[in-house]
């Protein structure tokens, strides 16, 4: 099987600092994979420069076809959504206007933009019954469902999801999660970076670990979850837990 999105030999500076070295990723279609690591290991560095929003060197590929010098907005269009750390909604506007604003790179009628709106909100309930109040008046919660409702609104094929557990309480991080894995279900695949390994691996096919700009371990979810390095540093255990 060909991956559908390739990140092949990634790297980006910040200056004169190396912040992402090499690193190198597959994601086949229909498959959740997972990156971890502690903070400043370069995680959300690599889904803003596979997203386009940093320089980088190295080679992107969405199905096989080139992205490096295409702009954010036909990455977009080509299918590949990003839902940024900080969600980045409009506070001010309302549910209903953030998801259109979601939709703005596709080109639908009338009957397909509300068959489009109506999956979203049929997914997430809230969004509907919360849909002429303003963004900024949602819960954590209901904030990370608005942003992954907005970039569905796109029809992405790739979703690269960053720290979506970030501020929320564990129900409604289980509840997020649970979300995520219905969307693969659905045929979107998906990049998750969590600061949250085990609910990572959990909801994971296949993880990466990220430490300091580079790729220190990568593998199964499931085994790298026993894996004692992992246990030991990101899931609390010592290494003769087994």
């Amino acid at each position: 099987m060909t991956p559908i999105f390739e990140i092949d030999q990634l790297f980006v500076n910040y200056g004169h600092v190396e912040a992402v070295r090499g690193i190198s990723i597959s994601l086949m279609p229909g498959q959740i994979i997972s990156v971890i690591g502690p903070n400043g290991a370069g995680k959300t560095t690599l889904l803003a420069a596979a997203m386009g929003l940093l320089p980088s060197q190295g080679t992107l590929r969405l199905d096989g076809e080139l992205l490096n010098s295409i702009s954010v907005e036909e990455r977009v269009e080509r299918g590949l959504c990003l839902v940024p750390e900080k969600r980045e909604l409009f506070g001010d506007m309302s549910v209903y206007d953030n998801l259109v604003l979601g939709a703005y790179s596709k080109r639908y009628s009338t009957a397909q933009f509300q068959n489009k709106l109506d999956s979203v909100y049929h997914r997430f309930p809230r969004l509907a019954e919360r849909r002429v109040q303003r963004a900024n008046t949602l819960s954590g919660g209901e904030r990370q469902m608005l942003a992954l409702g907005r970039a569905l609104m796109a029809e992405p094929r790739v979703l690269l999801l960053d720290e979506p557990s970030l501020g929320l309480a564990p129900l409604i991080v289980a509840e997020i999660l649970a979300i995520v894995r219905s969307l693969r279900d659905d045929g979107v695949s998906i990049v998750l970076v969590e600061q949250n390994a085990l609910a990572a691996l959990q909801s994971s096919d296949y993880g990466y670990v990220l430490e300091i700009g580079e790729i220190a371990l990568s593998g199964n979810s499931a085994e790298l979850a026993k894996d004692p390095r992992v246990k030991a540093t990101y899931l609390g255990g010592g290494v003769d837990d087994e």
